[in-house]
């Protein structure tokens, strides 16, 4: 049982990594002259390939005898358009802010996520998670440097960042609540499918001569398989070895990672201030999944 949690540890860790380091390699395609359509089509069209043939590949569990019908497919097929969504508000995100920045308005989630919960079900959130709300913004204040009037903010990039925490706020929820019984990776698959059809309707007008097919056996390859093929394949192998609760706060390790990937690769600059607002924002996950007993 201690070995399947500690693998459980590992996988979920590695997954949040491959989140974490996601934002950098993005800023490093721009830098090789790649825009964001190049990107988020490349990615979501390899990763659709990718799932496909490990779901060919990989016979489902005992557990998961249902294939779905075409109802429970197109549901999740037009879940996924919010995963689409929120990589292109991302990555757009990424194009103006720093990365550092751009990850801590992403995990504006988690804070949204108690608010869907509390309209969904029509009832006031809990006092921990109320208090822990108010610590993630105290520390989004901290972690974007916003109280330094020195720094100058592209606004732009903090919409988009802001636009990715919404719609990633809608895909945990989908993830978590939509056609449970299907195989994981056969839901993931549908998803990412969904997220490619958006990506193709918004980004239809970038398909032509000047496209740059170069994308997809170079910076595409590598951000579809760290966003679009591990993380699901490391989240769905471990979640149910830890939880969700340890599971939650393991995935939150994104956030330092991004900060850390992006201040080596990038050479961006994070203040003493910035890792107290990150510090912050993990405590408050840390402490809405801790268990009451110990609490």
């Amino acid at each position: 049982m201690k070995n399947d949690k500690l693998k459980g540890v590992v996988l979920i860790t590695l997954g949040a990594g491959c989140y974490g380091m996601l934002g950098t390699y993005v800023k490093l395609a721009y830098r090789a002259g790649f825009n964001t359509a190049e990107v988020t089509i490349a990615q979501f069209s390899l990763g659709v390939a990718g799932l496909f043939i490990l779901t060919l590949l990989r016979r489902p569990p005992a557990t998961h005898t249902a294939s779905g019908s075409l109802k429970s497919r197109l549901r999740l097929t037009l879940a996924g358009a919010s995963l689409g969504l929120t990589s292109i508000f991302y990555y757009l995100s990424v194009k103006y802010i720093a990365v550092s920045v751009a990850i801590v308005l992403l995990t504006q989630s988690v804070w949204m996520g108690v608010v869907m919960e509390a309209i969904i079900q029509k009832k006031l959130p809990g006092m921990v998670k109320m208090l822990s709300v108010l610590i993630v913004m105290m520390g989004t204040l901290l972690a974007t440097n916003v109280l330094n009037q020195s720094i100058s903010f592209n606004w732009k990039g903090i919409v988009f960042g802001i636009l990715g925490a919404l719609c990633y706020t809608a895909t945990m929820y989908s993830t978590n609540n939509l056609e449970v019984r299907l195989p994981p990776l056969k839901r993931s698959l549908f998803m990412v499918l969904g997220g490619l059809v958006v990506i193709l309707l918004v980004f239809h007008n970038a398909i032509n001569p000047e496209f740059t097919g170069s994308i997809f056996y170079s910076w595409g390859l590598v951000v579809a398989l760290f966003g679009t093929i591990l993380p699901p394949l490391l989240f769905t192998r471990g979640m149910p070895l830890t939880g969700i609760g340890l599971g939650a706060i393991l995935a939150s390790i994104e956030i330092p990672i991004a900060v850390i990937m992006a201040g080596v690769l990038l050479g961006e600059q994070v203040f003493v201030s910035q890792w107290m607002g990150v510090a912050l924002i993990l405590a408050a996950v840390i402490w809405m999944n801790i268990p009451k007993k110990i609490k």
